[in-house]
Order: structure tokens, then sequence, then C-alpha cells
């Protein structure tokens, strides 16, 4: 349980390392800024769309039903909050990368003591990132569809079905939330997307409860708009602690140079 509860306080941590080192935000402010303004667009034109549908639907019903217009858009507005804030945060990973990927190496430097050769940015290199990137997204949702169908035949079990779904959902939602914000770290050490698994597989009880933290936080609307930055700060700090024992600082250095 206190490995579990050390997992889960570290996007806390995080928020205390970005208030004491504003030089950070610098990676920060920019895909927040994109974020807000993508999540401002989505979802107010889903929203003028959805509330089209919803007229356009009540408009042969009698005058006395006219509260189902109301208790539509209530929902709608629930649902888009819900939707769009999942989008987001696929949205944001992928776009904030760039930043994402400084503010790791930053915090890497800081608190793993590894200084970093960044290669230069050719054509080949930019196009070579940009395919681990999408290849790396890809598994994520492959991962989501195979252990997420047979999730919800769960449900078809009496009684206890919907618990286990419920409960499975949660674990790949904890699982995918991990894959996202430890990936800067393990991308830079080129790992394969078992590994990076593995990884969360081993700091088991502690990944569980990092997680679930980030997964909570990430599907808070408006919330989730800040969380990714300082998710992946968390993430950073955690892979920093974790690996301190197995890799010291003077094998960071020739680690990233394989």
């Amino acid at each position: 349980m206190q490995t579990f509860l050390s997992g889960a306080s570290y996007p806390l941590r995080a928020l205390g390392v970005l208030r004491r080192h504003p030089a950070l935000w610098q990676y920060i402010i920019v895909p927040i800024f994109l974020n807000i303004l993508a999540g401002v667009t989505l979802y107010a034109g889903l929203l003028v769309a959805g509330f089209r549908v919803i007229d356009g639907f009540i408009a042969g019903l009698p005058e006395w039903m006219a509260f189902i217009t109301w208790l539509l858009r209530v929902l709608l507005v629930i649902a888009l909050l819900i939707a769009t804030g999942f989008v987001l945060v696929r949205f944001g990973v992928v776009i904030g990368s760039p930043f994402y990927s400084r503010l790791s190496e930053r915090l890497e430097e800081r608190f793993g003591s590894v200084v970093f050769d960044a290669p230069p940015p050719t054509v080949g290199n930019v196009a070579r990132d940009i395919a681990r990137a999408l290849l790396f997204e890809i598994k994520k949702v492959l991962l989501a569809l195979i252990i997420g169908a047979p999730t919800l035949l769960l449900n078809l079990i009496p009684v206890v079905g919907s618990f286990l779904a419920t409960a499975g959902g949660i674990a790949l939602g904890a699982t995918i939330s991990c894959l996202d914000f430890f990936d800067p770290p393990l991308e830079r050490r080129r790992l394969r997307f078992r590994d990076k698994l593995g990884f969360i597989r081993q700091g088991l009880p502690a990944t569980a409860g990092f997680g679930l933290v980030c997964l909570g936080l990430v599907s808070i609307p408006f919330i989730n708009l800040f969380a990714v930055p300082l998710c992946i700060t968390a993430g950073t700090l955690f892979f920093c602690n974790k690996t301190a024992v197995v890799d010291p600082p003077h094998q960071g250095h020739s680690h990233l140079q394989e």
C-alpha cells in the first residue's frame, strides 16, 4: 500500500517542482495554449451542431414535451465535456510532444544527473521520430482494442460482470496513462513497446497508483487542459527515482548513445 501511495503522489510532487522551477514553464505555456484553443473550437463546434440536431429531433413533438429539449441539451453538454476531454488528451500528447520532450530532458538533467546530446534536427531524424511516435500511438490503440473488447464482454456475466468490466476498463485506462506519461524518458532510450510495458509491470504497485491518479486528472473537464504537462513532469520524476539505482549518472550518458 505504501508503494502504491508513493506512486500516486508523483503528480503532487510534480506540481511542487514546477512551482520551484519557473524556468520549466517555457515548455508548458505553448502546449496549454494550443490545448485551450483546440478545446474551445472543438467543443463549441460540436455543441452548436448537437443543439441543431436536438432542435430538429423535437420539432414534431407536442409542446408539453418541450422539457425533453433541456434534458437532451444537458446530457449533450456533459457527454461532450467527457468526449472532448478524451480527444484533447490524445491531441495534447501528440501536438505538445516536442515541448514535453524538452521539458522531460531538462527534468532528467536536473534530477537524474544525465547530460543529453540531442541529435541534429535533420530531415531523417525528424522523420524517424515522427514515424516512431505514430507507430507508438497505433500500438496503444491496438492495445486498447485487444484488451478493451473482451473487457466489454464481461458485462454479460450476471451479477459481477459490470463490476469486472468497470475494473478492467479502469486498469486499461491507467496503463494507457502510464504509457503516455512515462514515454519521454523511455522513448529517449529507444525502448520497444513491450519494454515500455515491462517498465510499467516491474514498477507495480507504484505504477498502478501513478496511472490511476493521472487517469483521474486527465478525465476531469478543464483540469485536463493542464494535466498533461503535469503528468509528463510526474512521469519523468518517477523514472528518475525508479532508475536511480539501476541507471546511475555515469551510466546514463553512455546508455543514451548506444
